[in-house]
């Protein structure tokens, strides 16, 4: 398609966005009397109008039935976690029975690493990507140490090449065989917070069982975002929050996905709690645990519905547009967005960098070279939401669910505005 920087245009495109009626679904901050234009749907999704419906659901079950409703609700709570697996594991491409909803995003990975990160030997060593997010990075130390050695030794950074800003999927897989029988487990991010990059996970998947190590991912901002096939790429396990791309509100719960190879393993070890049990004696109060023999065997405890409630509003969305059909408009619209930062560094002589490589989901992360903070505040002033990364770094994630071509060519505009000003 060639691309015109204009609002006809971008009119154009969103009369042909068959999207485009979910735009109405979400609330928009308002800024100058107008809704703002949104790029940080990978830190913050937008509310789905649909929230309220759901979490109101269960404050009237609380009161009107009161403990009963963990049986006797529409949605009965004791069983609530459930309803989200069949829309995730369309999400994530994974079964049912490998998908699981509790906790929080670190606190999962945490858990998950009892089973997976297992040193043994020499072969003790844990692989990530250079400066991943630092909740990761605090993660995999604490786990080193506890298991008695030294972040500095038994954490392998993979670098990108001097003088660029995205990793080379060569020098990843070289590196899984460099550490070779030391490697215990390659755990990195399915797309990397800063620049945007996706990495290539089935391949690096493989070249980790290769050596004989686990491999896992942390899809915070891959999931709802990227096509995903865990269970076809034999992934070992993943974690996920549901707040980014998938719009479940701040800080909400997070989800697992455990290959099924593993969820039937009765020597695995976990850190286990009751609502991992099986459901038909979870009640009889067992003094030892029995699987439940599915993902949910890394649940400790009950789920927190009212937390739930928002993430089944958006899954629901999510299950009825399916992710081909956001692929496909996350895919237009940020090349019409790429297009648009290009016109403009080119009309105003401007220097812009996109370090975001062609493997990429919704965002692109630019360099202002020239441009300080001062232009990220006229931005946010002037109604456009965008994340600033010092130096001088803007990250713009266009979600394919409620951004519009409009918004695209209106940021180009007020981005122009900006750095004339």
């Amino acid at each position: 398609m060639i691309f015109q920087n204009s609002l006809e245009f971008a009119l154009a495109l969103d009369v042909e966005d068959p999207l485009k009626k979910y735009r109405d679904d979400f609330y928009f901050p308002i800024v100058n009397n107008k809704e703002v234009i949104y790029f940080t749907g990978n830190s913050l999704g937008l509310q789905p109008k649909s929230t309220k419906k759901f979490v109101d659901e269960i404050m009237e079950d609380w009161k009107n039935l009161a403990v009963d409703g963990h049986f006797y609700a529409e949605k009965s709570w004791w069983d609530y976690h459930e309803l989200l697996a069949a829309p995730l594991s369309k999400v994530v491409g994974a079964s049912v029975e490998e998908i699981s909803v509790m906790n929080s995003l670190t606190i999962n990975l945490h858990l998950l690493m009892v089973s997976f990160y297992r040193p043994n030997g020499k072969r003790y060593k844990i692989l990530c990507e250079e400066k991943a997010f630092p909740s990761d990075q605090y993660m995999l130390q604490s786990q080193v140490r506890f298991h008695g050695y030294n972040p500095d030794d038994a954490i392998i950074e993979v670098k990108k090449r001097p003088g660029e800003h995205h990793w080379r999927m060569e020098d990843v897989i070289a590196k899984i065989e460099e550490v070779g029988d030391e490697l215990a487990l390659v755990l990195m991010g399915g797309v990397n917070y800063y620049n945007g990059q996706v990495f290539d996970m089935e391949s690096i998947t493989a070249a980790g069982h290769a050596q004989g190590a686990f491999v896992g991912w942390d899809l915070a901002h891959a999931a709802g975002n990227i096509h995903l096939e865990l269970h076809d790429w034999k992934v070992d396990f993943a974690a996920w929050c549901s707040y980014k791309y998938m719009n479940s509100g701040p800080g909400n719960a997070s989800a697992i996905f455990v290959h099924e190879n593993h969820l039937n393993d009765n020597n695995i070890p976990r850190f286990e709690g009751w609502w991992g049990t099986k459901k038909e004696s979870r009640f009889k109060m067992k003094p030892y645990f029995e699987s439940i023999g599915t993902a949910d065997s890394w649940q400790n405890s009950n789920p927190p519905v009212l937390a739930l409630a928002p993430y089944l509003a958006s899954l629901l969305m999510f299950e009825e547009v399916g992710m081909p059909q956001l692929i496909k408009k996350r895919a237009l619209i940020v090349a019409y967005l790429e297009f648009i930062l290009k016109e403009i560094s080119q009309e105003l002589n401007a220097s812009f960098e996109i370090i975001t490589p062609e493997e990429r989901g919704c965002q692109l992360s630019v360099f202002l070279h020239g441009e300080g903070k001062s232009l990220h505040n006229y931005l946010l002033e002037n109604g456009v939401i965008t994340d600033w990364i010092e130096p001088n770094v803007i990250r713009l994630a266009p979600a394919p669910f409620y951004c519009s071509y409009e918004d695209m060519y209106r940021f180009g505009q007020i981005l122009k505005e900006g750095i004339l000003k």
